[in-house]
């Protein structure tokens, strides 16, 4: 399929701007790399926050698994005439030139179908299905992106040109681990909103070990000390998953770094202070979001 170059700079844009406004710690990382796989970048996240709203929307159940079988019939699409959503044009053209893995959008959709069933997890393990298919779909999609062609200069910066070396075969199960990482954070982080939305991402089996089957009137400590087990086992996942930045450009090390670098800053909050997470969100101001990504640059060149 052949798109105007003014449709395909627009798409991308508007995916950019999606981006911006939506993702702040995502944004932070990505704006280290090149320009066609920021824009990359930007194109897989415009879609994946679409997903995700449609979990966090206001429509009954029904009405949400219908949406979401929308977006799934875009991605077969993909490829055979977009329309004029933006989304799905950049995408399109993403997955066309980094030769992105299709299956990861549509387990992202699955993950989100979970959320909309309601879903509740016995065990760590039945978490970390679930971790894979919203956040390890995420990292093996970067990686696609990562170890894609490089920009020929044109005057887009998005043609085609010299591909990076390809990554070694352990880079994907890496990707997948630090996706799973940051999506342990982000259950951590949000644990007072989703309790407030009826959901409960934590394992029954650890609400149980420590004495908080409601989390809301468990006692102080007993709380605490579940929070901080959960923010160090994330913690685990992150040094296993980091071990991805050795097998990376420079460039695209950056980018991760500094994406996990705010989100390891929120986990080492969350392990300080447990029991704040418990009565507000917390997040980094954006002067320490934008040094921790500087500091990520300089210290993967170094």
């Amino acid at each position: 399929m052949t798109v105007p170059a003014l449709e395909m700079e627009h798409a991308y844009r508007a995916c950019e701007e999606i981006t911006r406004r939506e993702a702040a710690n995502f944004h932070y990382g990505i704006r280290l790399l090149p320009r066609p796989k920021r824009q990359a970048m930007s194109a897989v996240y415009a879609f994946a926050r679409r997903v995700d709203d449609i979990g966090d929307g206001n429509l009954d159940e029904r009405a949400k698994l219908d949406a979401l079988n929308v977006e799934r019939a875009r991605l077969a699409a993909l490829g055979n005439g977009t329309g004029s959503d933006p989304v799905a044009v950049a995408l399109a053209d993403a997955l066309e030139r980094f030769d992105l893995p299709l299956e990861a959008l549509e387990l992202l959709i699955d993950g989100v179908e979970m959320d909309v069933s309601g879903t509740r997890y016995e065990t760590f393990d039945e978490l970390v299905v679930y971790c894979r298919r919203v956040a390890g779909s995420i990292g093996r999609l970067c990686l696609a992106i990562f170890s894609g062609p490089q920009a020929n200069g044109n005057q887009n910066g998005i043609a085609p040109g010299r591909a990076e070396p390809a990554p070694s075969r352990t880079a994907a199960p890496l990707a997948d681990d630090l996706g799973v990482a940051m999506q342990l954070t982000n259950i951590l982080r949000d644990v007072r909103e989703d309790r407030e939305h009826g959901r409960v991402y934590l394992p029954a089996e650890d609400l149980r070990r420590f004495g908080c089957g409601d989390l809301s009137a468990a006692p102080a400590g007993a709380a605490a000390d579940l929070i901080r087990f959960e923010a160090e086992r994330a913690g685990e996942w992150f040094d296993r998953g980091l071990l991805l930045v050795d097998v990376l450009d420079a460039r695209s090390g950056s980018c991760v770094l500094a994406m996990t670098g705010i989100y390891r800053r929120i986990l080492e909050r969350i392990a300080r202070e447990p029991e704040e997470i418990l009565h507000r969100r917390i997040s980094l101001p954006a002067w320490e979001k934008a040094w921790l990504a500087a500091r990520s640059l300089a210290g993967v060149r170094a």
